[in-house]
């Protein structure tokens, strides 16, 4: 799943990269004390690997996997359940004007990161860029 900040097109600004990070850390610290007062977060560890903001900084998209990847759907109805609370819990240190809404998706990163590793591991895909590696000459600049 690509992850959009905007739909122009154009990246994120400064302002929603440095928002996306402070909620970011504060939300995996909030995880991390167990401040929530929900049984199946309770004995859960999450990682929020990134959370991005839209332009208005109204929605705010936090990317997280329970550890070890067990139990995605129950994690992500616990925070689901819960964002009230982890948005007051979030927001009570941060002087934004209006909390965003939180939303919580399934981090496919790391699935995608060992996905590729395999890819690399066959046989066929080294020997192919073994093949490359001796077309070139030495300048950078191989036969296409």
């Amino acid at each position: 799943m690509a992850r959009s900040f905007s739909d122009s097109g154009r990246g994120p600004s400064q302002r929603q990269l440095r928002v996306g990070e402070l909620i970011r850390r504060t939300l995996s610290e909030v995880l991390m004390r167990g401040e929530v007062h929900d049984p199946d977060l309770a004995g859960m560890s999450i990682t929020v690997g990134e959370v991005t903001v839209t332009r208005d900084l109204k929605i705010a998209t936090a990317w997280v996997l329970p550890l070890g990847g067990k139990d995605k759907d129950k994690a992500l109805a616990a925070l689901t359940r819960a964002k009230g609370q982890l948005r007051h819990l979030v927001m009570k240190d941060m002087t934004l004007r209006h909390a965003p809404d939180l939303r919580f998706r399934i981090d496919e990163t790391y699935d995608q990161m060992d996905a590729t590793r395999a890819l690399f591991a066959d046989e066929r895909v080294r020997r192919d860029i073994e093949a490359r590696d001796d077309d070139t000459d030495g300048d950078g600049e191989g036969e296409a």
